[in-house]
């Protein structure tokens, strides 16, 4: 067998890992597994914090690390544990999204707490994806604040997710990143905090490097983790600001993306 080129796979999971019914197909699984098999470890990065990630963590059997929260976490999923967390700073996300609210107007919100259990907080106004992931809905705008967060989401009724998020940096880019993690999904994180920043951490707990790394995501969130990793490898479903930092374009999440890389790496045609 052909030595597989790299020590570390990190995998997105929403538009990636996921198909869009939400499972992972057994081509993918099976491709995983003899990429691990032959020496390669994988991780998990995904904007989900812990408790939306941890049961799709499970059904994999997948009991290694993975980065959660946009970076904000790195969690052992065999050991149900987690490792690192970071925090949003409250009063600079409530400046944050009272100057963005100056300038477009008001704002759907929703927040996730941190910790291994943390709710997330949905706001009046806010859509909320269909699906089975929990949720807890606030009336109280002091709610909001009454724990630590990891990130808060926002939404507006008239601009779309590209101009929301421009316009969020614009305004408040020097207290909070900002980032479009998916469909309807902008996130308010701490400053500084990436894909990228967690990933390192979580590559070095497994004495991995950046130059070990081949990456897989579809949405503008992980164009630092592509931007650290040797190789990024972007969903035909990405979005056109990740394809265009992206050194490959592989087939969608749905045609087993991931998969034809990962075979294609296993097994080179002479």
């Amino acid at each position: 067998m052909t030595p597989f080129p790299y020590k570390l796979i990190a995998t997105d999971l929403d538009g990636t890992l996921l198909r869009t019914d939400g499972s992972v197909s057994q081509r993918t699984r099976d491709a995983l597994a003899a990429a691990t098999a032959a020496g390669a470890a994988h991780i998990v990065v995904t904007g989900r914090a812990v408790p939306w990630t941890r049961h799709i963590l499970d059904d994999l059997g997948y009991d290694g690390l993975a980065v959660c929260g946009q970076g904000a976490q790195v969690y052992h999923a065999g050991e149900h544990r987690l490792l690192t967390s970071v925090t949003l700073d409250r009063q600079l996300a409530g400046i944050a999204l009272a100057k963005l609210e100056a300038e477009v107007g008001p704002l759907a919100i929703a927040a996730s707490r941190d910790g291994l259990d943390g709710d997330v907080l949905v706001g009046p106004g806010y859509r909320v994806q269909e699906g089975p992931l929990p949720y807890v809905p606030y009336e109280d705008p002091a709610e909001l604040w009454s724990a630590p967060l990891n990130k808060v989401y926002i939404q507006h009724p008239v601009l779309d997710d590209d101009a929301l998020a421009l316009a969020a940096r614009e305004t408040a880019g020097g207290l909070v990143d900002v980032v479009m993690a998916g469909p309807g999904v902008v996130e308010l994180l701490p400053l500084g905090l990436s894909k990228a920043t967690g990933l390192s951490l979580a590559a070095r707990r497994l004495g991995l490097k950046s130059t070990d790394t081949i990456a897989f995501g579809d949405m503008p969130n992980d164009i630092p983790m592509f931007a650290w990793a040797a190789h990024g490898v972007a969903m035909a479903n990405a979005h056109d600001d990740l394809k265009a930092v992206a050194q490959e374009i592989t087939a969608s999440h749905d045609a087993d993306g991931i998969a034809v890389v990962l075979e294609s790496l296993l097994s080179p045609t002479a």
